[in-house]
């Protein structure tokens, strides 16, 4: 089967010719519709976040129809429309009886550690594959396993409540879907935090208050909007030191700033003015659980959770065309998220 993979770091992505895998008694074999492309798969290629060992087919935002199952399979069947949940776990560990499979003991992600979805078919445990509405295209299905799922899991992190207010470092494909999730939680404002015209031009759309950071202290403007009194939630999706400390700055008294961005960077704040006089909480967010996605799978279905027209580009399984996408990914491009269409 083709597929395209990372063959080197810090080298190009490479079509290539696998065998197809084969599966076992647990397992699932999906044939892939659709595999979004994510900054992660960026990292891998730069070498920023290490694999080992090489080749690996990247790709962890899946969305298909099954292909074959498994003999102990029985939730699923062939032709099912699914969508792929990418942490796979041991399920018996404590991490895992406790719910949060992302720290299981071992735990592998999809298209890091084990083969993705930049192919024509990914074997997946019976215990990723979950059913897609027929109502949600296979792109969406796709993207929502990582950027959607992953703002969600930083929402609930952050113990948001209705009529409270929220301020979003990044609007990319997570700030996206954080400021829709946002509104259909109730949020009484929420302020999105970007450089980019035309995603700062888009932020009002979606029942945003765009913040430019281009035109000063973004902490200054949350305040002034807020009549001195900042938010009572941040969540910080750049992956920056500045982002995170601005993050940290814009609370109000009680507030919670959720960090998802990945950085090497050190964070420097102000202990007593900063955190400790206004009782805040600083929150790391890993990842999301398989647990959160029926919610996210409904909220799309009413739709308060969508990406209309020009939110999304598809392109072919093409290494060349991959490449280029990786390459915007890194320079922060306009659109919301690429998605590779089979």
């Amino acid at each position: 089967m083709r597929a395209v993979q990372l063959v080197k770091t810090g080298a190009p992505l490479e079509d290539a010719e696998v065998p197809l895998p084969e599966i076992g008694p647990s397992e699932v074999l999906v044939r892939v519709a659709a595999c979004g492309i994510c900054h992660s798969d960026a990292h891998y290629r730069a070498g920023i976040s290490p694999i080992d060992p090489l080749p690996v087919t990247l790709g962890h935002e899946v969305a298909g129809r099954v292909e074959t199952v498994g003999r102990e399979v029985h939730h699923v069947s062939p032709k099912d429309r699914v969508y792929v949940h990418y942490l796979v776990s041991c399920g018996s560990c404590d991490f895992c009886r406790r719910g949060h499979e992302q720290f299981c003991s071992k735990g592998q992600m999809i298209g890091k550690h084990r083969d993705g979805g930049y192919a024509e078919f990914i074997k997946v445990p019976a215990r990723n594959v979950f059913l897609l509405p027929d109502e949600i295209p296979f792109e969406l299905g796709a993207i929502m396993m990582c950027s959607s799922a992953t703002a969600l899991h930083a929402l609930n992190k952050a113990r948001l409540k209705p009529d409270q207010s929220v301020a979003i470092f990044g609007f990319g494909g997570l700030g996206f879907s954080a400021l829709q999730l946002a509104k259909a939680f109730g949020c009484r404002e929420v302020y999105v935090v970007d450089i980019k015209p035309a995603k700062l031009d888009s932020i009002s759309a979606f029942g945003g208050v765009a913040i430019d950071a281009t035109a000063g202290d973004p902490v200054d403007q949350i305040r002034k909007a807020t009549d001195g009194k900042g938010v009572d939630v941040s969540i910080e999706l750049v992956g920056s030191a500045i982002t995170m400390g601005q993050a940290v700055r814009s609370l109000g008294v009680f507030g919670r700033a959720a960090l998802v961005g990945l950085t090497a960077e050190s964070m420097s704040v102000l202990p007593y003015p900063e955190v400790i006089n206004k009782e805040v909480e600083i929150l790391g967010v890993s990842d999301h659980l398989a647990t959160e996605l029926p919610l996210l799978m409904q909220l799309a279905r009413n739709g308060k959770l969508c990406f209309p027209q020009g939110t999304l580009r598809s392109i072919d399984l093409d290494a060349a065309q991959i490449n280029d996408a990786l390459d915007e990914v890194e320079k922060s491009s306009d659109y919301i998220r690429t998605v590779i269409v089979l």
